[in-house]
């Protein structure tokens, strides 16, 4: 038998749907017993989300003050403390995972695989490479513990209907003292998050300004949807860094990506590559978004988004 555990992400108050595409990246482990472990000050309602989740056998809650705001500093040092019993760990490949988890395999002194795609085998996997121009086969040695980030792009969410036991259990783990949160500051939407919506609108250079960018967002609000930018956006200044979707931003895969003034240079086509329909709309017919895209709109933005919106709207 394979324990294997996830170390889930929430804000406190909502699980995030990355921790159930881990689950399903998990169970394709050959004979795996799934566990997810939740760290927070007060893990209860999340605790029952993640128990809810098909495959899991047990959630495992690690609920102290310290652990309130979700720092990797905080955090490795207690899942460590908790990973005797496990073959695996496993963490999303988000911003959360990617600056917890290499931590914890340095704590442990254990190898890490990054952003796992495919399960071939209890510890042979494949991953990208080169921007995902290129995919390899990679094989962890099996008398060790595995360390992986989960590329959530790559898996579908696992159900519920579940019914995993939930505990909590208490660490004696002496926390470092030289990290502390301070704050953090972000964009307040009710729009969906970024890497987990179904639908994203992406606008590139072409809209011209961060005032233009309103059209985009109007247009997301009408359809539910969250919004993106090109790396070219963001360098211009027409939107903030988080929104940024590609190789140096977020790897998503939505339902339906509509590609807005986006020309599609190799480093955005690697953020959006596994979206199950994209949509491009561009002015030149001869960008390359649209050697990958499934619908086209060759045409002016600034017609053809708010005649969407319109068309939505009945």
């Amino acid at each position: 038998m394979h324990k294997v555990l996830i170390i889930g992400e929430h804000d406190g108050k909502s699980l995030n749907p990355a921790t159930a595409k881990c689950v399903t990246c998990a169970k394709s482990i050959p004979d795996a017993e799934i566990v997810i472990a939740l760290l927070g000050a007060d893990t209860a309602g999340v605790a029952s989300q993640a128990a809810a989740l098909a495959h899991v056998k047990s959630v495992v809650r690690i609920d102290r003050a310290e652990n309130a705001h979700p720092l990797a500093a905080t955090f490795a040092p207690q899942i460590a403390a908790l990973a005797a019993d496990y073959s695996h760990l496993f963490g999303p490949s988000t911003s959360f995972g990617k600056d917890l988890m290499p931590r914890v395999a340095a704590l442990l002194g254990a190898p890490q695989v990054s952003d796992l795609m495919a399960v071939e085998g209890a510890y042979r996997f494949r991953r990208p490479i080169y921007a995902g121009n290129a995919i390899v086969t990679v094989e962890a040695d099996p008398a060790r513990k595995l360390v992986a980030t989960v590329r959530v792009a790559s898996f579908e969410a696992a159900g519920t209907g579940g019914g995993a036991t939930i505990e909590s259990k208490t660490l004696s783990v002496t926390l470092p003292a030289h990290t502390r949160y301070i704050g953090a500051k972000s964009g307040s939407t009710d729009r969906p998050d970024l890497q987990t919506a179904s639908k994203v609108v992406s606008g590139g250079r072409a809209l011209g300004s961060a005032e233009n960018f309103k059209i985009l967002f109007s247009f997301a609000d009408r359809i539910g949807a969250a919004v993106g930018a090109s790396r070219a956006a963001v360098d211009a200044g027409y939107a903030p860094n988080e929104m940024q979707v590609g190789q140096t931003g977020k790897i998503i895969a939505p339902e339906m990506y509509i590609a807005v003034g986006i020309s599609g240079a190799i480093q955005h086509l690697t953020g959006i590559k596994d979206a199950r329909t994209i949509v491009a709309i561009n002015k030149d017919g001869e960008a390359p978004i649209f050697e990958v895209a499934d619908v086209g709109l060759v045409g002016d933005l600034f017609q053809i988004v708010p005649e969407l919106e319109r068309l939505a709207a009945k």
